[in-house]
């Protein structure tokens, strides 16, 4: 085929909605070429383009619009005690983060999302399981979900009694089992650790819950495993500590750092996981007339650059914060969506 040569100092296509075709051939036709030639690859279905002494790839990326990196920590809310005596303490409310360097369960930072500019994602704040009522079956409850676009943190494992209960529950981190040696609950990969298990001795002691960076029970029978901390908001907080466990005797078992409750002992009763913080309540005991303790609620922060705005939907309770030259938006409460631009 004859070939024809235009030599112009401006192409106008603007009347043209189709595409440029590119001269084109496999890699095998690929001529030598000078400097700033442009070819379609028809072997692997690329641009490319000579520079002073290869050819080379363009750069690729979708057709998608404007973009914002996010950085998120998302804490689901913590399980609850169970309500028999000597019960297990729960388990802490999942935790992941991309910002730092670890993440619950002794996994690695995630990798921080790529959000569309003026598109809706949701955010849900997972509510802590209720009191654990002194009633059959004794079990405590799972916290909730917590949601961030494509990130969900699993609610934490709820403890159990000593009867009736073959163990505690699997959650974000696992909640303990009670008295009778039961074994403690599995944690969620990525987000926490197993409950502990009861003990079945003379210390009549359930066992502690998992947390985000250890098991329940690693620091001694019935203590509650400690949260992770991390510094999104600009200053350090540990969340997602797991709840104590329940026991006859004294001392009482501490949660873990992070919001974990106190289990319940002869010297106190039970508390609840903190608020905010997605840690585990504690288990009962006989100073605890009101069942297992509650677990805390979780929380959603995210960081972005501080030249882009977030809407938020009216179903969210939140506050937003400028730290160094990204703005951090903490959610504390509801479900809904939010945009940026």
């Amino acid at each position: 085929m004859a070939t024809n040569k235009v030599t112009t100092n401006v192409i106008d296509m603007s009347g043209n909605t189709g595409g440029l075709v590119w001269a084109k051939g496999t890699e095998a036709q690929r001529p030598t070429g000078v400097a700033g030639d442009l070819r379609l690859n028809t072997t692997d279905s690329r641009l490319e383009y000579k520079d002073n002494a290869d050819w080379k790839r363009f750069s690729e990326g979708s057709a998608a619009g404007p973009s914002v990196a996010v950085s998120y920590l998302v804490v689901a809310g913590g399980g609850s005690g169970g309500a028999d005596s000597n019960s297990g303490g729960a388990g802490a409310g999942g935790h992941r983060t991309s910002f730092g360097s670890t993440s619950g369960g002794g996994s690695s930072a995630e990798s921080s999302l790529t959000l569309a500019l003026s598109t809706n994602y949701t955010v849900t704040v997972g509510a802590g399981a209720p009191t654990t009522p002194v009633t059959t079956p004794y079990q405590g409850s799972n916290g909730s979900n917590s949601v961030f676009a494509t990130i969900t943190s699993s609610g934490g494992g709820g403890g159990v009694g000593q009867f009736g209960n073959p163990s505690g529950k699997t959650g974000g981190s696992g909640g303990a089992g009670g008295y009778n040696n039961q074994a403690g609950g599995a944690g969620t990969a990525n987000q926490g650790f197993a409950g502990g298990s009861g003990s079945a001795g003379g210390s009549n002691s359930g066992g502690g819950g998992g947390g985000a960076s250890e098991a329940g029970n690693t620091d001694g029978q019935g203590y509650g495993g400690d949260g992770l901390a991390v510094s999104i908001t600009g200053a350090s907080v540990t969340y997602a500590g797991g709840g104590g466990g329940g026991q006859t005797n004294s001392p009482a078992h501490p949660g873990g750092d992070g919001g974990g409750g106190q289990g319940a002992s002869s010297a106190g009763s039970n508390t609840p996981g903190t608020v905010n913080t997605g840690g585990g309540g504690g288990g009962y005991g006989p100073n605890s007339p009101a069942g297992g303790a509650a677990g805390g609620s979780g929380i959603v922060i995210i960081r972005y650059p501080n030249t882009v705005t977030v809407t938020v939907g009216g179903g969210l309770t939140s506050s937003t914060a400028t730290d160094g030259s990204d703005k951090v938006t903490s959610f504390t409460a509801g479900s809904d969506t939010v945009s940026f631009s």
